[in-house]
């Protein structure tokens, strides 16, 4: 009987570190995901991806009243071209 209940707490401590494994392995998970949408949110405060920083200097310019209409399509189509 002894022996018996050695084999069943043997096998109860292989499942005991393995739920411990997989509650570990969770919480890295979710640690992960939450440094993931921080640095996402930190990073589109920033310059758009794809967006050109002279465009946005421009647009900057325009809206603000540093330069007109014409000055500013004008050079949004020299900025444009290849």
């Amino acid at each position: 009987m002894v022996a018996l209940m050695d084999g069943m707490m043997g096998g109860m401590g292989w499942w005991m570190v393995l739920w411990g494994l997989v509650g570990l392995a969770v919480l890295v998970l979710v640690v992960l995901a939450i440094v993931r949408l921080i640095r996402s949110d930190s990073s589109r405060a920033g310059t758009p991806v794809g967006e050109d920083p002279a465009q946005l200097e421009l647009r900057r310019r325009y809206a603000t009243g540093q330069i007109d209409q014409e000055e500013y399509l004008r050079r949004l189509d020299d900025l444009r071209r290849p």
